[in-house]
């Protein structure tokens, strides 16, 4: 199985099979089973974690290819690096990281009490090195876990597409209080059009490109709109030969930063596209 990767700034452009899919698609989720979603995410997402464990996801080794601030955003070579992973799962980013850089302090925090656990059980687990704990970034303070201002880079990776969104503001928000003035949010995420999208079933669909997977869990696939340093997307287009597959897959990659003078509650903009 190989992989091709380009980035670029337009959305995908779908073919009249996918368009055709997608209108199609009109129809919502009830009311009440879109309050019973909200209601229930965190046992939804527990769930999830009880039944794949930590095998689920594989361990992202590409975190320090794509960002250089977590390698370079230091002043010398064995200087101290504190981050936050905000929605760590099962530490399948943060663990690669802290075998990597001997000099990483992170942060780690995730919606599932089970996930959590998970990170704390595993053998790589110092808490030296690192403190797990687990935080609803959508109204649970970041404060009660981590000092003011004493972030130098927060990891947003496949995150903001589970949170409701209404919600997303929120969680910048308390994320911005922890980050020093000057320093990163690392952003990578499902894009528009994904395939991950394209493959939902119908009657799948909250709103607009917000959708229900089979296990009660969401994802939220949105187009860029941000103010940051960068943004853009990924495309990459995973060919099976075997199978015959070609699987075209969209992240949206950003990284924006938290103002060096007269910080101010950070927002977030997102550009809904039908």
């Amino acid at each position: 199985m190989a992989s091709l990767q380009r980035k670029g700034l337009q959305a995908r452009v779908l073919s009249s099979e996918e368009e055709e899919k997608l209108k199609r698609d009109q129809a919502l989720v009830s009311d009440f089973k879109q309050q019973k979603l909200e209601k229930e995410a965190q046992k939804n997402w527990d769930l999830f974690y009880k039944r794949n464990s930590t095998n689920f996801f594989k361990d992202r080794h590409w975190t320090t290819r794509e960002f250089e601030e977590l390698r370079s955003c230091r002043e010398f070579e064995d200087q101290k690096l504190t981050m936050l992973e905000a929605g760590c799962g099962v530490g399948n980013c943060l663990f690669p990281l802290l075998e990597e850089d001997p000099n990483i302090f992170a942060y780690a925090c995730d919606f599932s009490p089970r996930a959590v656990e998970y990170v704390k059980q595993n053998p790589l687990y110092d808490a030296e090195r690192c403190k797990a704990f687990q935080c609803d970034l959508t109204k649970d303070d970041l404060l009660e876990h981590v000092p003011p201002e004493s972030v130098d880079v927060v990891t947003l990776i496949f995150v903001l597409s589970a949170v409701h969104p209404d919600k997303m503001r929120l969680v910048l928000q308390n994320i911005y209080k922890v980050l020093k003035p000057g320093k990163s949010v690392l952003f990578r995420d499902y894009g528009l059009y994904d395939h991950a999208m394209l493959r939902f079933k119908a009657g799948s669909k909250l709103a607009e490109n917000f959708y229900v997977r089979q296990d009660g869990t969401r994802s939220y696939f949105f187009t860029d709109g941000y103010e940051e340093q960068v943004n853009e997307y990924v495309f990459r287009a995973t060919v099976n030969k075997k199978e015959g597959l070609c699987v075209q897959r969209v992240f949206l990659q950003s990284k924006f930063r938290k103002s060096p003078k007269n910080p101010a509650p950070m927002t977030l903009g997102l550009d809904h596209e039908s």
